[in-house]
């Protein structure tokens, strides 16, 4: 039996702000939904949940969600892998690289719409390096919301709230000098990339 509306009811409210809410226990909030969805739900759940480890980001990962039978996995992971497409083209001009260099192209996956492109693009375009992460997170706090703006007490729901409450515990753990630290080594992981692949060429 589905119990969607005692679980979204009894949901601790989330806002994307700097100033965070140092009770909050994220896995203690993800138990808690765990336990009281079926098993076909678990499953969305824990898809999405894949969508925040960074092994998991690959083909085959999109692939499935853009095959899935769940709306809010569908569009927002369409999103994300937007996002991080264009996120990728950024970092690599920043370091003279060619722009379509180690993009996630798939086949299934429409192109960005020119208005979601220029929004992506003008987080990206932020000079502070942790203002940049900000506005990213918040584009994609934002259209976790307005996918299930019309959806009442379903699973789409509990997984735009849980995108939002990972979301919030990724800054839960982050400051500045933590978030310098993890820009640069991404910078470092995509400029060894590309010299192990030049010096294959060699």
């Amino acid at each position: 039996m589905d119990n969607y509306e005692y679980i979204i009811a009894s949901l601790p409210t989330l806002h994307y702000s700097q100033d965070r809410d140092r009770s909050l226990d994220p896995a203690r909030v993800l138990s808690d939904i765990r336990e009281q969805l079926s098993a076909e739900d678990y499953v969305l759940l824990d898809f999405t949940l894949r969508g925040f480890e960074a092994e998991s980001l690959n083909a085959d990962f999109y692939s499935q969600a853009l095959k899935s039978r769940c709306r809010f996995i569908r569009e927002y992971f369409l999103y994300d892998l937007q996002l991080r497409n264009l996120k990728v083209g950024y970092l690599n001009s920043q370091l003279g690289r060619s722009e379509d260099s180690d993009l996630l192209i798939l086949e299934q996956a429409p192109e960005c719409e020119a208005d979601t492109r220029d929004e992506i693009l003008q987080a990206l375009s932020c000079e502070a390096l942790l203002e940049r992460e900000r506005a990213l997170d918040r584009l994609l706090w934002a259209k976790a919301e307005s996918i299930t703006e019309l959806d009442i007490f379903n699973i789409n729901l509990i997984l735009s709230f849980t995108v939002r409450l990972k979301i919030t515990d990724r800054w839960l753990k982050l400051d500045e000098k933590t978030g310098k630290e993890l820009f640069r080594k991404l910078v470092d992981e995509i400029r060894s990339t590309y010299d192990n692949k030049k010096q294959n060429l060699i």
